[in-house]
């Protein structure tokens, strides 16, 4: 048990300390995962390269990708001009807003935002803000590259395991796990990207309605902030609120984004997407709070997004070993472990 204990602290303290490496891999293996899935996807529906997963299916899924990413950094940097633009009309908006919270409080002072600029190191800001900028666009280079090498590797992967595991049913169960590993994560995505999407169509359709700038952009962070369990929801409603309040400067528009954004995110995040995912996953709800918590404090931002698949993939492998079987029971939803291991095979 001791032995665990330290085991487990280590683990964690290479996790923290080698935080600057092991993200950008973590994020290059899911984009590695969704860029062989949607080349699944394109063999078997427009039956590209007869069916089959090779260089043809892998370059337009590659395509595909590069070419969303570069539309969506595209919308955003318009949007950042577009609103570097309407900040002195929000500023105004804003004052007049907190006039009126003051005198609905009986404040005698009526502060501004100018005093709140004032107060505000605007040099410290801009370095922390270009120190940010830099670590993104290193990570995403060092993303790149990593994909890259997956994807030149990933045709030794079965040979690598022939070697490894010489016993055929040692083999076999080895491939077992990775099987289930690339099933359980493969439903989680689809399904969550559907529902993420689903949530910021209607989404920026409440807001175009109200009126709300920049409506294509909160979408897609609704739709961003949809794959982070249960604050990411939440996130997602109060932020374009907040804006529609700023914009406004009255809150009848407030109260319908938020009324609407908040009816859309408990439908389909609280109906419709437990029904669809069913037992799939299989983990806890506690869990999935718990490891929200934990690889946030581990990894920051990309934790929070990689949170559930990481959970998801050490519930399988816990579960596919007799000794880890108790573990894998107490992360999972029902105590009931799906295709668990029997004991392990010998020569």
């Amino acid at each position: 048990m001791s032995v665990a204990i330290i085991a487990t602290v280590v683990v964690f303290y290479v996790l923290a300390v080698g935080k600057d490496l092991l993200v950008p891999f973590a994020v290059a293996v899911m984009i590695w995962y969704i860029i062989n899935a949607l080349s699944r996807w394109y063999a078997r529906v427009f039956r590209l390269a007869g069916g089959r997963v090779n260089w043809i299916t892998l370059f337009s899924s590659v395509m595909t990708i590069t070419i969303f990413a570069a539309l969506i950094v595209n919308m955003v940097e318009n949007n950042i001009a577009d609103v570097a633009a309407a900040a002195p009309g929000y500023k105004a908006n804003l004052d007049r807003l907190i006039a009126k919270l003051s005198g609905l409080f009986g404040f005698e002072q009526v502060p501004t935002v100018s005093h709140f600029i004032d107060n505000i190191d605007i040099a410290s800001v801009i370095t922390r803000l270009a120190g940010a900028l830099t670590g993104i666009l290193g990570n995403i280079g060092l993303i790149v590259i990593y994909v890259v090498f997956l994807l030149f590797e990933q045709n030794t992967f079965d040979l690598k395991i022939s070697r490894l595991f010489a016993q055929p049913g040692r083999q076999q169960q080895v491939r077992g796990v990775l099987v289930h590993m690339q099933q359980e994560i493969q439903s989680y995505i689809s399904t969550k990207t559907m529902i993420s999407i689903s949530t910021g169509i209607l989404g920026y359709v409440v807001l175009k309605l109200v009126g709300v700038d920049y409506a294509e952009f909160w979408a897609f962070t609704i739709v961003l902030f949809n794959f982070i369990p249960t604050i990411g929801s939440i996130a997602a409603t109060v932020f374009p609120a907040l804006l529609t309040l700023i914009q406004f400067d009255t809150f009848t528009p407030f109260l319908i984004v938020a009324a609407g954004l908040g009816v859309i995110q408990f439908v389909l995040g609280s109906v419709i997407e437990p029904k669809l995912m069913g037992s799939t996953l299989n983990l806890s709800p506690l869990v999935v709070l718990l490891s929200l918590a934990l690889w946030g404090s581990v990894w920051g931002i990309a934790g929070m997004f990689l949170c559930v698949p990481i959970t998801v993939i050490a519930l399988i492998a816990l579960s596919h070993f007799p000794p880890t079987q108790p573990i894998a029971v107490l992360l999972s939803s029902s105590g009931t472990l799906k295709n668990a291991a029997a004991p392990e095979p010998t020569a």
